[in-house]
């Protein structure tokens, strides 16, 4: 692995998406710089920003030593974690095989578990609290129930394995843990899901992980009814 002399620039808010990539940076021990993108700004749709991240999310990162030395950006948290986890040589698995398998969970994630969670917290949370109020128990039950589902996946796969793709930890685990520690919001039941708790409690023991989980966490504040407009409007 070759040392990183410059440090990465990390565009970020203190989301769970965001987490992803700040708990992989302190995992690996890269250096960064944060410049935070205020979503309830929507300082993600900037120009300089949309350069980066095309599709207006974070997080989002510049390498000043990407490929053949060159910059490079990257943008989707996914991708992210994989261009870290290749660069590094690290948390993606000892073989092929545990590759593949972090792989499969890394997209399980981001097809998933994000997506399901992120709808599941917009319409219990957020929806109810719009102007006019969204109460909607269609989606709320949609939502809370398949945030449930997936649960009761990654609890079955826990039970074979210490961590999610196996008894290493990877950047599968980086990505899953951001949404899944967050199950009481989703309005999630998991006392019958002791391999999801055992998990969940070991990784958020890893000092690397309650260090990047932590950054910037002031900032993370309720909705307001401005913030509400920029992002869950049509704007972009």
């Amino acid at each position: 692995m070759a040392t990183q002399t410059k440090p990465i620039d990390l565009y970020y808010w203190p989301t769970p998406n965001g987490w992803k990539i700040s708990i992989a940076l302190e995992e690996m021990g890269l250096p960064y710089t944060v410049h935070t993108v205020n979503i309830g700004k929507g300082e993600q749709f900037e120009p300089e920003f949309l350069k980066i991240s095309p599709n207006n999310r974070m997080p989002a990162i510049v390498d000043p030593e990407g490929p053949d030395g060159a910059p490079i950006s990257v943008f989707e948290s996914g991708a992210i974690l994989q261009y870290l986890a290749r660069k590094t040589g690290t948390f993606c698995g000892p073989t092929q095989r545990d590759r593949i398998a972090v792989d499969e969970w890394l997209m399980w994630q981001m097809g998933g578990l994000g997506p399901m969670a992120g709808q599941a917290h917009h319409f219990l949370k957020y929806a109810p609290e719009m102007d006019p109020p969204q109460d909607l128990p269609y989606a709320k039950d949609r939502y809370r129930n398949e945030v449930g589902r997936l649960h009761r996946v990654l609890d079955t796969q826990l039970s074979r394995n210490e961590y999610v793709a196996g008894d290493f930890f990877s950047i599968a685990d980086m990505a899953i843990w951001p949404w899944a520690c967050l199950w009481e919001g989703q309005q999630q039941d998991i006392s019958d899901k002791p391999n999801l708790k055992r998990w969940l409690d070991l990784v958020a023991a890893r000092p690397a992980v309650q260090k990047g989980k932590d950054l910037k966490s002031e900032l993370r504040a309720g909705q307001t009814k401005e913030s509400q407009k920029v992002l869950f409007g049509q704007k972009g």
